[in-house]
């Protein structure tokens, strides 16, 4: 165990619900950057921000590897669950990608600290690309894992089968069996619908001051490589580097995938 990691602790926001008068308790874990590094804070010491992916939580495989490794090096990095997920408060089957989204901007801009550098898997890969997008000045490159933005009108509603799809339309909800775990879970018409107003793929390119590094598995049964490389183009970086792994899955959580992803967060810190 590293000497930070009784720091990593699960610590809470709040965040405020639209439309109503309560909030939303936001948790994360956070472990700090060494106060007594002498090096400029950009580059190789900017902080490390981790966004999960669509229904999975901030304990899992590569958020654990990333925590320590950035407390083996004296680095920041700050990993949350999204309302609905993990340790979070809120029901998963009320959340849209814009909630998930406000509370990515929350733990962003109340968390971390200075510069970062955003590591993204799956759809937390589409919420990297937002702060791209959204807070500039303080993104200093991107690391996406299978990054999978507008995934609900581009990936998941063209593979509904009909009796999905009259759910939907029905019951304004459908439950979706997990290729991850046991139980199904609820994907609603409202999650849809939302989402398009936070589609990326089509509008202009976004502009991102330091390196962007890829990684995608040829065998990703859950986002299709050729949706990686539409990720590649719609960026303006210094560097944007697709790196295919051959017989890779969509988690990319194995011992090797996980040093890959510790290579990209070095070449993307080089700058």
């Amino acid at each position: 165990m590293s000497e930070n990691a009784h720091l990593d602790t699960v610590k809470t926001l709040d965040q405020p619900e639209p439309g109503s008068t309560g909030r939303a308790r936001i948790a994360y874990r956070d472990i700090p950057r060494n106060a007594s590094d002498p090096r400029p804070r950009d580059g190789a010491n900017a902080g490390i921000l981790f966004c999960g992916g669509f229904h999975s939580n901030m304990d899992g495989g590569k958020a654990a590897f990333l925590s320590q490794r950035c407390a083996e090096a004296g680095r920041g990095f700050v990993r949350f669950d999204y309302r609905g997920h993990g340790l979070s408060g809120g029901a998963f089957a009320d959340g849209t990608i814009g909630d998930w989204y406000d509370d990515a901007k929350l733990v962003f801009d109340q968390v971390c600290d200075g510069p970062q550098i955003v590591v993204g898997s799956s759809m937390g890969g589409w919420m990297a690309l937002l702060l791209a997008r959204d807070r500039p000045e303080r993104i200093k490159g991107l690391v996406l894992i299978a990054p999978a933005p507008d995934f609900p009108r581009r990936l998941m509603l063209p593979q509904l089968d009909e009796d999905a799809r009259t759910a939907l339309d029905k019951d304004g909800v459908w439950h979706r069996p997990s290729e991850f775990e046991e139980d199904p879970y609820p994907i609603t018409r409202a999650l849809i619908e939302e989402s398009v107003r936070h589609e990326i793929l089509d509008g202009p390119k976004i502009a991102v001051s330091g390196p962007v590094h890829i990684l995608h598995g040829t065998a990703d049964e859950v986002v299709p490589l050729d949706h990686a490389r539409r990720v590649a183009e719609c960026l303006a970086a210094s560097r944007v580097t697709l790196e295919v792994i051959n017989g890779g899955g969509h988690r990319l959580s194995d011992p090797p995938d996980l040093d890959r992803l510790w290579r990209a967060v070095d070449s993307v810190s080089e700058r």
